[in-house]
């Protein structure tokens, strides 16, 4: 089994499955309502220049968030193939 790790951790070019939020999270009903459900898969494409934001891949889009918006989505890396 893959450890959880937080989008905010992951690497450029990483890519992950969704597994969740994380209980403290106040925002969980407007980052799903922007498409990050749990078994969505993502790739993070860029942080900004000071790091924050950062830019990933969802369902064909890319969404920018917040660092401490992702710090909250709970992710699988995927393994490489």
């Amino acid at each position: 089994m893959s450890a959880v790790h937080l989008l905010s951790e992951l690497s450029v070019g990483t890519e992950a499955e969704i597994r969740g939020f994380h209980p403290d999270c106040k925002e969980v009903k407007r980052l799903r309502e922007m498409g990050l459900l749990p078994g969505t898969k993502v790739k993070l494409i860029r942080w900004a220049p000071l790091g924050d934001p950062l830019e990933i891949k969802i369902r064909g889009y890319n969404l920018s968030l917040r660092k401490h918006e992702a710090e909250h989505v709970e992710v699988i890396v995927a393994a490489p193939s």
